[in-house]
């Protein structure tokens, strides 16, 4: 596995593990968002070229070493024509570890019978979509249906699958029209369950603290931490939804980069290695992963809502594993 500098553990990274994580981890960790990927089909600066079930393995054990693992797998390309070799790749990979779960990447122009011929044919056991590959423009503020359409979302629940959501629009789950298509989907399809991806993408918490009161009552939604670095996004889906709806994930290859994501505005950035701000002052600061971030955010929403070591094993493990019936 041939990876750069910055993804490998650092004696930082190691230290900032036991200060802050050790203690908190626990034995058992399902990661409900995280990809596997194939040269063939993306490639991602300065990491590993192929990284399958067994490279997956070695990477969590930089952030939760000595536990027992299992994970909901996600396809990863970077040119939709290689969509189709992604998910058979995925697929295989999945199958290797019967605890584990993987997901079929869709867009949104596919044919649900051809999807429901596919993915029952590999095995996989969701759907995973994107906003790039909607066809508005700008992407990033495409409503749920342009990436994700409903004949599609009709299909998971005729078949009872999940479905992995990152929302977009530039407020998130506070935008009005992803709040209306979440509940109409939730509501009109309740054998199909709905996940939304990075706490609700509440990247900035202040959209999760206006828009998660406004879709409560709903039993198909839950939630990945996947790559969120604000611990009030964990904390307010535990205090207004409830701790059994939220999952763990790790959300590689975002876990293994360094830096993090931070609220700012109404809106958020991303603090990249690269990014001109590790300097303050007399300091030279050393970014650690994000995914290291990530872990510590959740602990400390955790610890503000002085959640039970048996709630925070909810999270790590038992919501995933008894949606995923693994």
């Amino acid at each position: 596995m041939n990876a750069s500098v910055s993804w490998r553990m650092t004696e930082q990274d190691m230290e900032f593990y036991e200060r802050e994580l050790a203690s908190f981890i626990p034995d058992r960790v399902f990661d409900a968002h995280t990809h596997l990927w194939e040269h063939h089909h993306a490639r991602y600066y300065g990491v590993p070229d192929d990284v399958g079930y067994s490279e997956y393995r070695q990477l969590m054990e930089d952030l939760h070493p000595g536990r027992q693992i299992s994970a909901l797998f996600i396809p990863a390309f970077n040119d939709q024509e290689k969509i189709g070799e992604a998910n058979a790749w995925t697929a295989k990979q999945t199958a290797i570890d019967p605890t584990c779960r993987g997901e079929f990447f869709v867009k949104p122009q596919d044919d649900p019978e051809w999807v429901r011929d596919e993915v029952r044919r590999l095995r996989l056991h969701g759907l995973k979509c994107y906003h790039t590959l909607a066809s508005v423009n700008p992407t990033w503020e495409a409503q749920i249906p342009d990436y994700l359409p409903e004949r599609l979302i009709k299909v998971a629940n005729e078949e009872g699958w999940v479905v992995t959501l990152h929302m977009v629009r530039s407020r998130a789950v506070a935008d009005p029209g992803n709040i209306h298509w979440i509940r109409y989907y939730c509501e009109t399809y309740p054998n199909m369950t709905l996940i939304l991806a990075h706490s609700a993408r509440g990247f900035q918490p202040a959209h999760n603290l206006e828009g998660l009161p406004k879709l409560t009552g709903l039993d198909n939604l839950y939630f990945d931490t996947s790559a969120n670095c604000e611990a009030m996004a964990h904390q307010a889906i535990i205090r207004i939804i409830g701790h059994q709806r939220l999952m763990y994930g790790s959300d590689l290859p975002a876990s293994h980069q360094r830096g993090r994501s931070t609220a700012v505005s109404d809106t958020f950035l991303w603090l990249a290695e690269q990014t001109p701000v590790w300097n303050e002052k007399h300091l030279t600061i050393k970014p650690t992963m994000v995914g290291l971030e990530h872990l510590r955010s959740l602990k400390w929403a955790c610890w503000s809502e002085r959640l039970s070591d048996t709630a925070i094993e909810d999270i790590f493990w038992k919501n995933a594993s008894g949606l995923f019936g693994s």
